[in-house]
């Protein structure tokens, strides 16, 4: 999973103090885990699950990384225009967004992350391989910090399952996306597919994905299966929608 994790101790502890199994009008309620490696907070009936922190930065760039998960593949399928602003949300060490960056040397990659930890080894990554249309952006549990109606894809791997404030975070997105073609590239681990070995609580279904993204006002486009184990779901800001 991308890096999501808070940097301010005892953030999460304020999330569940309260419990309620009726979901509030965002669509959040706080109720005992039902399974421990996730929150006692859920969103649209999904637990939200623990996220990884910056220690786990090795294993972002851990060697195996692009045949486990065919991320060229995932690349590629962006169909990115040397133009583009990308924004590579939960960007960690940066693993996404200096391959992104070297497909839009006109344009630029917002690489968002919440931890200073992860932002700081981003900026040491970037002193070395020199690729100057790469910005780390700070951002909150809240808001990725993008610039209202100027990105043209917002990519999120293996993060979202993990955001505290997802509905926040979606609307957040969906103001950055430029109104009509502004895209979000969602990927996560297959939850229909019991042969992913990964924890359930860290994969999402389709379905799932899709009641999330219309909640903020996404509409959905497609969704690729050319991965070997996630989903690459397509959606994007209408051109009326405020």
């Amino acid at each position: 999973m991308e890096s999501n994790a808070a940097a301010q101790p005892g953030l999460r502890s304020g999330l569940i103090a309260t419990a309620s199994s009726i979901p509030d009008s965002a669509g959040y309620e706080n109720r005992p885990p039902r399974d421990p490696n996730g929150i006692g907070r859920y969103y649209q009936g999904r637990q939200i699950a623990h996220v990884m922190g910056h220690e786990g930065a090795d294993w972002l760039e851990r060697d195996d990384r692009s045949q486990e998960e065919g991320t060229e593949t995932l690349v590629k399928e962006l169909h990115l225009k040397p133009t583009d602003v990308v924004a590579d949300i939960g960007a960690g060490t940066g693993f996404f967004s200096f391959r992104l960056a070297a497909l839009v040397p006109q344009g630029e990659v917002l690489a968002v992350d919440i931890q200073p930890e992860m932002i700081a080894e981003l900026k040491q990554r970037q002193l070395k391989n020199g690729l100057r249309n790469v910005e780390p952006v700070l951002g909150t549990i809240s808001d990725p910090h993008l610039p209202a109606g100027k990105v043209d894809v917002v990519l999120i791997v293996d993060a979202y399952h993990e955001f505290d404030h997802p509905h926040e975070m979606g609307l957040a997105i969906r103001k950055a996306l430029r109104p009509g073609t502004g895209r979000l590239a969602l990927v996560e681990y297959r939850a229909e597919d019991p042969n992913v070995p990964i924890k359930q609580i860290h994969k999402m279904t389709v379905g799932q994905a899709k009641k999330e993204m219309s909640a903020v006002g996404l509409e959905f486009v497609e969704v690729r299966e050319t991965l070997p184990q996630q989903h690459l779901l397509l959606f994007r800001r209408p051109a009326a929608n405020p």
